[in-house]
């Protein structure tokens, strides 16, 4: 079942062969995973919103035309998933920014450039946290996953436009709190 395609595996499931859900699942679990992750920054419930969202893939799987990249669906169901637990505890999820955070740290000796890291960590993980839902999505598609804003606006039905802005405006707010905290 590793040569099958994604497209492939769907129809075997729609025909009941849970052999290709497992495969499926197989797959995606590890990125399912860490999407999630991003976004609830809580193990626990990163695990239970990662079987849920494979629990809606295999009830909705009839229903899926092939009109998307399998993972565009499954990522949808992902994000609909977790913003469903961050809506229920209404908080929004810390999301790391290590790759930013090295950047805008250099020079000075190493016990102070790790103190001024985890400083930095924290006013980071504070400002994605402060975003709007959609702009915090958003900015976790393009930024970490590395997705394109067509990928993104196909995935959260939304106009690219939209998810241009969307991406703006967080890039802008998070520059805004990170320039008001560190004066």
């Amino acid at each position: 079942m590793e040569n099958t395609s994604d497209l492939e595996l769907v129809e075997q499931v729609k025909s009941g062969n849970d052999r290709a859900f497992g495969e499926l699942v197989n797959r995606y679990e590890k990125k399912v995973f860490f999407v999630i992750k991003r976004m609830l920054n809580d193990d626990d419930e990163t695990a239970d919103a990662t079987q849920e969202v494979f629990i809606k893939l295999h009830d909705s799987l009839k229903k899926f035309r092939g009109d998307a990249n399998i993972y565009t669906y499954i990522y949808r169901i992902a994000t609909n998933v977790a913003i469903s637990y961050l809506r229920k505890r209404k908080v929004r999820a810390v999301v790391r920014l290590d790759e930013v955070i090295s950047n805008m740290l250099s020079g000075g000796n190493e016990p102070q450039r790790e103190a001024d890291r985890s400083e930095l960590k924290k006013l980071v993980a504070a400002a994605v946290d402060s975003l709007p839902v959609q702009q915090k999505q958003v900015f976790i598609l393009r930024f970490y996953e590395e997705l394109s804003y067509e990928e993104i606006a196909q995935m959260m039905h939304r106009s690219l436009g939209a998810m241009k802005a969307n991406y703006f405006h967080a890039m802008k707010k998070i520059g805004e709190y990170l320039k008001d905290a560190m004066r």
